[in-house]
């Protein structure tokens, strides 16, 4: 973990909502403490898991129904299972939702040689989400993938909208961030007020999280280097020409698909 923390970046904005946790998890782990003890040391009694060593997932156990069973999370030393760990200190309910409709999922079908079109949208919810609270404007520009409106032409707009990073797998790969990296914006099903707190935020997500929702991959592909303040460069207008990375919508696409 030593290189990899030395490495972590607190400060760039789409860390904002987990850099309140930076001072104790720099002090915490330089202090010899394993990922999981320092995130049982952050969450006090009051988090839906504990945080356990990987070696206690029993051989042959989906990690979900583990988590689900005994109410403890595996957890390796690495940034990708702190960053899982800060989200379930951050959106403890919503995190709690997903585990029960994945582990359900596989209470009902077993596991499989491959997820089911539940646990796939489930586990790209968790590894890649995104959530956003937007004026309509925006999130119509988004769910058509017209960047020019939705990145210069209601540039201002963006003031009024508040976007956090959810997936764990996200947040890792942001720590290098890259012009294509990509998030899936979850598509709630009613509209959101504009003005949340991140608890608040966390107890409407997880009322309405539904398998039956899930399962449509209510997202929409959103450029994360390309939204307003989060990144120096796209403030020339010619960044969001790159047609490899603010890609139109196929011909044809269905209402809710998404490139994977």
């Amino acid at each position: 973990m030593a290189p990899a923390l030395a490495a972590l970046r607190w400060d760039w904005p789409w860390m904002a909502p987990y850099a309140p946790y930076a001072q104790a998890v720099t002090a915490g782990l330089q202090g010899g403490l394993s990922v999981a003890e320092l995130l049982n040391q952050m969450a006090g009694a009051l988090a839906p898991v504990r945080f356990v060593p990987e070696h206690q997932l029993p051989d042959g156990q989906a990690y979900e129904a583990h988590i689900a069973e005994r109410r403890q999370c595996p957890t390796r030393d690495n940034l990708h299972d702190l960053f899982n760990g800060l989200t379930w200190l951050t959106f403890p309910r919503t995190k709690a939702r997903l585990n029960f409709l994945q582990a359900s999922e596989i209470a009902r079908a077993g596991v499989g040689e491959r997820r089911g079109p539940l646990r796939d949208a489930l586990t790209l919810f968790d590894e890649n989400g995104a959530l956003l609270q937007a004026p309509p404007a925006l999130w119509q520009a988004l769910e058509a993938r017209n960047w020019q409106r939705l990145f210069v032409d209601l540039r201002g707009l963006w003031a009024q909208a508040q976007l956090v990073l959810f997936g764990h797998a996200l947040q890792e790969k942001l720590q290098q961030p890259r012009k294509a990296i990509t998030a899936h914006v979850y598509r709630p099903q009613r509209a959101l007020a504009l003005d949340l707190t991140l608890p608040q935020w966390d107890e409407a997500l997880a009322a309405e999280l539904s398998a039956g929702h899930l399962a449509e991959k209510p997202y929409c592909p959103l450029p994360i280097l390309g939204v307003p303040g989060w990144h120096l460069p796209n403030e020339n207008v010619s960044f969001y020409d790159d047609a490899h990375v603010f890609r139109p919508p196929a011909t044809g696409r269905k209402s809710g698909a998404l490139d994977n």
